[in-house]
């Protein structure tokens, strides 16, 4: 099936670089819904047979616009929510900040036993991601689906789930709000990355330079 990864649009955490991951989480931003809204024309030719979002507010207001336009309710599913900070949630500090970063870097290089201060280990990040997945692979098997999900979690799920890219170098790159990644594939056979569009899907016009985002940053930028 071919699978859509998509990140949320802004929000007013975003543009502060705080550590938020916790449920419900912000909204978007009034950029961050015009970001939404473009969506929709971007993925015309997609041929979208489900929209999925995490539980967090701004996954399933990304999504509603898509959902719209396809003619598709959205499916809230568990599993799907950021890469849980624990510790460091809501904090914009330095430490914090070289903390979070430093986990995924930890998990990239395979160390997925350690576990994020307070939180999660990374096996315990990729199996519950892993079983959203497998949840929407039975519902569309040959079938795209399009899943608004989170900056962090995208990286670290695609990197280690695709067989054709290096995991580091996967998990460094940025994604921007409504960036979006495509892979093909399924949980048997493997997955293979076939698109990485960093960028918001309506283009450079929508991005924020202003902003101070952390979980969509990449490795190197974050702690420079």
């Amino acid at each position: 099936m071919r699978l859509l990864l998509i990140r949320h649009g802004q929000t007013p955490n975003n543009v502060a670089g705080a550590l938020d991951t916790a449920f419900p989480g912000a909204g978007l931003t009034p950029l961050g819904s015009v970001q939404a809204a473009a969506i929709p024309g971007v993925l015309a030719d997609e041929k979208i047979r489900g929209v999925y979002a995490s539980r967090l507010t701004r996954t399933q207001l990304t999504g509603t616009p898509l959902a719209r336009a396809t003619g598709h309710d959205i499916e809230v599913l568990d599993g799907l929510e950021e890469i849980q900070a624990g510790d460091f949630e809501m904090r914009t500090d330095e430490e914090a900040v070289a903390g979070y970063v430093g986990t995924l870097t930890r998990w990239a290089q395979s160390d997925l036993g350690y576990a994020m201060p307070g939180s999660e280990s990374g096996e315990d990040f990729l199996e519950r991601y892993d079983r959203a997945i497998a949840s929407i692979v039975d519902n569309h098997a040959g079938e795209t689906a399009a899943v608004v999900s989170h900056g962090a979690a995208i990286r670290m799920w695609a990197a280690h789930r695709s067989r054709n890219v290096d995991t580091v170098q996967a998990v460094q790159r940025w994604l921007h709000n409504t960036g979006m990644c495509a892979l093909e594939g399924d949980p048997r056979s493997g997955w293979d990355l076939v698109t990485w569009h960093g960028d918001p899907l309506g283009g450079h016009a929508l991005e924020d330079p202003a902003a101070k985002d952390i979980t969509g940053d990449t490795a190197a930028e974050a702690t420079a």
